[in-house]
């Protein structure tokens, strides 16, 4: 794998040339293009190299798949599905379709073709909700590209064209290789940045993703399964791939994504990371309304950045008062901020053993009415380990600070909460804020010495925050440090006398020349 230095050099090349492909077209509409060509050489190299090993166990180690026969390959299409999931035939890899696309009068049809292929490939298996509507986002015949046909293939073969010159790297067999996963994530990081808010929506930066498995990963052992029940693209689940996932196999990763391109990406972010099909179950579904994933719990580890302050039907839904993820509060969410609604909601999906790191909105940690009722409820029954106040500004399209609440059932040891204000821990990169590795540390240190350190953590008994109104904010039990400039009077009052002083000089000096001045 390319070292740190080498892989920025690669990103930032990959930027400019996505950027510079783009036109006239919008990015945040382009990155369809761009990302799902990727998607498109990543499977399709990756099936190639996994079938050459395969080949190779048999004493054919420089079998060429993508030089087959279709009709010959058509007997190895179950085999394939079962392990990989899908099934591409020799004529429609990318490696071969890209050496003619540019000459291809038809290659928008082509395209649209292949792709409905790949997905009907796993139609009536174990992988067809996987597959189903993954190529959804690549329009072919998108007036945006272009207003006619000429144009819009002219525009997808260069697409094409220039994904296929991205050093990213194909061997199946190296681990460590996760170039695709991590240009994907690059570029996905970019495109968000670029629309602002609108892609903040479904993209949690990287620090804050290793930090919150981190959180949750600690003192936790045997995870099996892993849940986010807000998903976005995946970049949450996906750090446990790159740690514990590297040494467990079989770990599971769950999902639930509301928008449907949002649901595109994250699935594919994981074929991209090597997590099989078999591995993952991302649904998409309302997860407050209609949650997908309950027969499936509990999960060991949970770990989210749900929307902030999302309106959803609170008491208006008579139904919700029952459910059994809402129904122990005695109370519901209000409708105008759905933030402890998905707090609950992960509160019951959660293992007696097991750690949920989410992050939240601050207003739901102070709030009175139904919100106070909520907190109440988690204080009394222990539920919330630790809460810990982020820098500002980490965010995209998000300049307040936010914080993390983590929460466990029984694998609590007393009967308090740890508040760590991690709030000055950030260096500027750009006009955003960021986690460094080392401000991690800072912050899992406290989080796990689980004690007072002056200006930064502070345990606080159950009882103590209940008796504050149930305020979980970090800033009511955590001393601000005063960084005033410290005031010597002594100092002060001395340099007044020495300026009256020369003040009384100065003013003899004046009344001298006056007076000499009028004789």
């Amino acid at each position: 794998m390319a070292n740190i230095h080498e892989r920025a050099e690669l990103h930032k090349t990959i930027w400019k040339i996505a950027n510079d492909l783009r036109g006239s077209v919008d990015g945040w509409e382009f990155k369809a293009y761009v990302l799902g060509s990727i998607f498109y050489r990543f499977i399709s190299e990756n099936i190639c190299d996994y079938i050459r090993s395969l080949m190779a166990e048999i004493g054919q180690p420089d079998f060429d798949y993508a030089a087959t026969p279709d009709i010959q390959a058509e007997n190895i299409r179950r085999k394939m599905v079962e392990e990989k999931g899908y099934f591409i035939l020799p004529s429609q890899l990318f490696q071969n379709i890209v050496k003619t696309c540019d000459r291809d009068e038809n290659l928008n049809e082509h395209l649209s073709s292949i792709f409905r292929s790949i997905e009907a490939s796993a139609i009536g298996t174990d992988s067809e909700d996987d597959l189903r509507g993954l190529f959804s986002d690549f329009s072919v015949d998108d007036t945006k590209l272009g207003s006619t046909v000429i144009k819009r293939n002219q525009l997808l073969a260069k697409v094409l064209k220039t994904v296929s010159t991205m050093d990213l790297g194909s061997r199946y067999d190296d681990t460590q290789n996760d170039t695709f996963g991590d240009t994907y994530e690059f570029l996905m990081q970019m495109y968000a940045s670029e629309a602002g808010k609108s892609g903040g929506e479904f993209f949690t930066p990287q620090q804050v993703s290793e930090l919150l498995a981190r959180l949750a990963s600690w003192h936790n052992p045997g995870i099996q399964k892993v849940y986010d029940p807000a998903c976005g693209s995946g970049s949450l689940l996906l750090k446990f791939a790159k740690t514990i996932g590297k040494e467990n196999e079989h770990l599971k990763y769950y999902g639930q994504e509301v928008n449907p391109t949002t649901y595109n990406l994250c699935r594919i972010n994981m074929f991209l990371h090597n997590v099989n099909f078999d591995n993952f179950d991302i649904r998409l579904e309302d997860t407050l309304l209609r949650p997908q994933h309950m027969q499936d719990a509990p999960f060991d580890a949970i770990v989210s950045n749900p929307p902030y302050s999302l309106k959803w039907d609170g008491k208006e839904n008579p139904i919700l008062m029952n459910d059994p993820r809402y129904a122990p509060a005695g109370v519901l969410a209000p409708k105008s901020a759905a933030d402890l609604a998905f707090t609950m909601h992960m509160l019951w999906h959660l293992s007696e053993r097991g750690t949920a790191a989410i992050v939240e909105f601050p207003g739901v940690l102070y709030r009175g009415g139904d919100e106070k009722k909520i907190r109440q409820y988690l204080i009394q029954n222990n539920y919330v380990d630790c809460v810990i106040q982020l820098p500002a500004n980490l965010f995209f399209g998000v300049g307040i600070a936010t914080c993390i609440i983590v929460l466990k059932k029984s694998a609590k040891t007393d009967s308090k909460v740890l508040f760590i204000d991690a709030s000055k821990l950030f260096t500027k990169n750009g006009n955003k804020n960021m986690l460094l590795p080392e401000h991690q540390d800072k912050i899992m240190q406290l989080f796990q010495a689980r004690k007072d350190e002056q200006y930064l953590a502070k345990l606080v008994s159950n009882d103590d925050i209940l008796e504050n109104d149930c305020n979980l904010s970090v800033s009511a039990y955590v001393e601000q440090e005063d960084t005033r400039e410290v005031i010597n009077i002594e100092e002060v009052n001395a340099s007044l006398e020495s300026l009256i002083a020369e003040g009384t000089a100065l003013n003899e000096k004046i009344a001298k020349i006056v007076k000499e001045l009028g004789e």
